[in-house]
C-alpha cells in the first residue's frame, strides 16, 4: 500500500468536511420541500454549473474514459457520444430555458404543464415517467458503486484490512465492501443537507479535482518530454479522424490484448458505430435531459436565462480539466505499462488503468489529492443521483398519492427514509451488476433508447398527448428491458429497432385518445415558446394576443448547436494535445475555439432571455 499519512490525512479531511457541511446545512434544508430538493432555487448559476460538472466527473466514467484513451487514443473523444455528451450543447442553446420556464420540481411534475392532470392518460404519463426516472437513478447508483469498489481495492489491498474484520469476504465481493463504506459518507451529507449540501460539497470537490488534474498532466509532461520518452502506440492513435474500420489502430507487436479489447467492445466497424452514435445522440439530445441530477440542477436555477448559462458553463469547466487527467494518466500508463497490474480472472482489465497509474506513479500529496478528488467524484455523482431519486419518490409518489397534505417536517422525514431505501437498493443492484461497461451500455444503449421518442415528441409536436407519452415510454422501456435477452452484441446497434418500437407506441397511443385540452396547450406554448409543429396552437395564441412573440429561433439555435458541438470537441482535444505537446495541433484547435467563442458571444450570449 503506497498511501502515506499525508495522503490518508487529505482523504479523511475531505470526508469529515462533507459530514460537517451536511450537518451545518441541515436546518436550511429543513425549511421546506423546495429548499431540500432544489436549494430554494436561490443558488447562483455558476455554482450549480460547477456542481453539475462535478457530478458528471464521476469515478466510474473516468475509469472507463481512461481505458478508452489508452486503447483508442484521440479517437476516444468520440465514444462518450454514447451518452451523448453533446446533449449539453442542446440544453445550453434552448432546452434548458424551455425546461426551467415550467417552474416544476421534477420532470414528472413538468408533464402537468404539458398535458394537464385531468384524465387517465395524464396519470399514466406521470407514473411511467416516475418509473423510468427511478430505473435510471438505480442504474447510475449501481454504476458508480461498482467503479468506486474497483478503484479503492487497488489503493487499499484487502489483506491489510482483513485481519480487523470479524467476518470472511469472498474476493469478488471485496470491491462491494469498499463501496458500502464510502456510500455511507455520501448518503449522510446528501440526505441530511439536501441540495445546498450537495452543491457546496461539489464545488469543494471541483477545486480539489482541478488542482489534482493539472498536477497529473504536469507530471505526465515531465515524464514524456523531460526524459525524451516516446509512446509506443499505433500511428492512428494520435489522430481523431477515422475510416470505415480501425485498421490504423493495430496493436499487434505492442500490446496484443488491446486488439482483443477493441474486438470485444464492438467498435471495430467504427464508421458504423459513429453514425449510430450520432443518429441516436441527436434524437436523445432533442428529447432533453434525462430525469436525473442534470435535470434537477436545471430546475434549481434562479431563472431560464441562468439555466442556459449554467448548462453552457458545464462543458467549459468539465472537459479541459477531466481530459487533462485522462491524457495524463494514459501517458503514464503507456510509458510504464509493464509496471501496472491489470490482470483479472477474465484477463486484462483496462478499467484498472486509472487506479493502477495513480497508485504507481504519483508522488505523496498529489496522490492524496487525486484520490480525494476521485472519491469526491463518486460521492458527488452518488449524492446528485440520490437527490433526484428522492425528489421523484417524495414529490411524485408520496405527496401526490399517499399524503398530499403532509407537513414540512413529515416531508423531510420521508426524504430521510426514502434516501436510505434508495441507497440500499442501489447497493444491491451493484452486487448484481457485472462491470462498469455492462451497466453503462445498458443505461445509454438500451434504457435511454426507450426514453427518447416520447420525450422528443412532447417538445415539438402539439398533437402528441399524455396517452401517446404513456404508451411510447412503456413500449420503449419494456423493449429496453427485454432486448438484452433477445439480441446479442452492443445494445447501441439494436437501438434503431428499439426507437421504432417506441415511436409506434407514441403514435398509436396519441391517436387512440383525444388531443390535449387546448387551454393547457396554449398556456404551455405561451410559457415555454418551443419551436416545432405548433401551428394550430400558435394560431389560437396569436388570435387572442396579436402582440405575442413566438421567439421562434430554430435556424439560429441549429447553427449554435453545430458551433457548440465543434467547440466541445475542441475543449476535449486541447488538453490532450497540450500534454502530448503537439504544437501545431494546439495552435489549430485554439484558433477554432477562439473563433467559435466570438461567434457564440453574438449569436447566443447576447440573445439570452427568460
Amino acid at each position: 500500500m503506497r498511501l502515506q499519512w499525508i495522503d490518508i490525512a487529505i482523504v479523511f479531511a475531505y470526508l469529515i468536511s462533507m459530514l460537517v457541511i451536511g450537518w451545518l446545512l441541515r436546518k436550511k434544508a429543513r425549511k421546506n420541500k423546495d429548499n431540500y430538493l432544489l436549494g430554494g432555487k436561490s443558488l447562483p448559476w455558476y455554482m450549480l454549473g460547477l456542481s453539475d460538472a462535478s457530478d458528471m466527473f464521476d469515478i466510474s466514467g473516468t475509469m472507463w474514459m481512461v481505458s478508452l484513451c489508452f486503447v483508442y487514443g484521440m479517437k476516444s473523444m468520440w465514444i462518450p457520444w454514447l451518452w451523448p455528451v453533446f446533449n449539453q450543447v442542446f440544453l445550453m442553446m434552448f432546452l434548458s430555458k424551455w425546461l426551467r420556464r415550467s417552474n416544476a420540481t421534477t420532470g414528472a411534475e413538468w408533464l402537468v404543464t404539458r398535458f394537464g392532470s385531468d384524465d387517465t392518460g395524464c396519470r399514466g404519463s406521470h407514473n411511467v415517467m416516475v418509473a423510468f426516472a427511478l430505473l435510471s437513478c438505480f442504474g447510475f447508483l449501481a454504476y458508480g458503486f461498482i467503479g468506486l469498489g474497483k478503484f479503492t481495492e487497488i489503493f487499499i489491498p484487502w489483506r491489510y484490512i482483513e485481519p480487523y474484520i470479524p467476518f470472511n469476504v469472498s474476493p469478488q465481493y471485496v470491491p462491494h465492501v469498499y463501496g458500502i463504506i464510502f456510500t455511507i459518507f455520501a448518503t449522510f451529507y446528501s440526505v441530511v443537507g439536501g441540495m445546498h449540501s450537495i452543491v457546496i460539497g461539489d464545488v469543494i470537490k471541483y477545486i480539489v479535482m482541478t488542482i489534482a488534474c493539472i498536477a497529473v498532466a504536469a507530471i505526465a509532461m515531465i515524464h514524456l518530454h523531460g526524459e525524451n520518452n516516446t509512446l509506443n502506440v499505433p500511428h492512428g492513435w494520435y489522430t481523431p479522424f477515422f475510416g470505415r474500420t480501425l485498421d490504423d489502430l493495430d496493436w499487434s507487436g505492442i500490446i496484443e490484448d488491446v486488439n482483443r479489447k477493441i474486438s470485444d467492445d464492438g467498435f471495430s466497424m467504427f464508421s458504423v458505430f459513429f453514425m449510430m452514435m450520432l443518429f441516436k445522440g441527436v434524437f436523445a439530445s432533442l428529447a432533453g435531459p434525462a430525469p436525473n441530477y442534470d435535470m434537477q440542477k436545471i430546475l434549481s436555477t434562479r431563472s431560464p436565462k441562468e439555466a442556459s448559462k449554467m448548462t453552457g458553463f458545464v462543458s467549459i469547466v468539465l472537459l479541459p480539466i477531466r481530459y487533462a487527467l485522462i491524457i495524463g494518466l494514459t501517458v503514464l500508463a503507456l510509458l510504464y505499462y509493464d509496471q501496472l497490474n491489470l490482470s483479472s480472472p477474465a484477463g486484462t482489465d483496462f478499467e484498472k488503468i486509472l487506479p493502477s497509474a495513480v497508485n504507481s506513479f504519483l508522488p505523496v500529496g498529489i496522490l492524496g489529492l487525486v484520490l480525494t478528488g476521485l472519491l469526491g467524484a463518486f460521492m458527488g455523482t452518488f449524492s446528485g443521483t440520490l437527490n433526484a431519486a428522492q425528489a421523484y419518490i417524495v414529490n411524485d409518489i408520496y405527496l401526490k398519492y399517499i399524503n398530499p397534505k403532509a407537513s414540512t417536517r413529515m416531508i423531510i422525514t420521508t426524504n430521510y427514509v426514502v434516501g436510505t431505501l434508495v441507497v440500499v437498493i442501489g447497493i444491491l443492484l451493484g452486487f448484481i451488476a457485472k462491470d462498469i461497461n455492462s451497466v453503462l451500455q445498458w443505461i445509454v444503449g438500451a434504457l435511454y433508447g426507450g426514453y427518447i421518442a416520447a420525450n422528443m415528441f412532447k417538445w415539438y409536436w402539439w398533437r402528441f398527448n399524455a396517452n401517446g407519452f404513456f404508451w411510447g415510454m412503456l413500449s420503449g422501456v419494456a423493449a429496453a428491458l427485454v432486448f438484452p435477452y433477445v439480441f446479442d452484441g452492443l445494445p447501441l446497434y439494436n437501438w434503431p429497432l428499439l426507437f421504432l418500437v417506441s415511436v409506434a407506441g407514441c403514435i398509436a397511443g396519441t391517436y387512440a385518445a383525444p388531443a390535449t385540452n387546448m387551454h393547457t396547450l396554449t398556456a404551455f406554448y405561451r410559457t415555454v415558446k418551443p419551436w416545432g409543429f405548433w401551428k394550430p396552437v400558435e394560431a389560437i395564441v396569436l388570435s387572442e394576443d396579436p402582440t405575442f412573440s413566438t421567439g421562434n429561433r430554430f435556424r439560429l439555435d441549429a447553427l449554435n448547436v453545430v458551433l457548440g458541438i465543434i467547440a466541445q470537441c475542441a475543449l476535449t482535444l486541447l488538453p490532450m494535445y497540450i500534454v502530448l505537446w503537439m504544437k501545431l495541433h494546439v495552435a489549430i484547435v485554439s484558433v477554432i475555439l477562439l473563433v467559435i467563442i466570438l461567434i457564440l458571444k453574438k449569436t447566443w450570449w447576447n440573445k439570452l432571455e427568460d
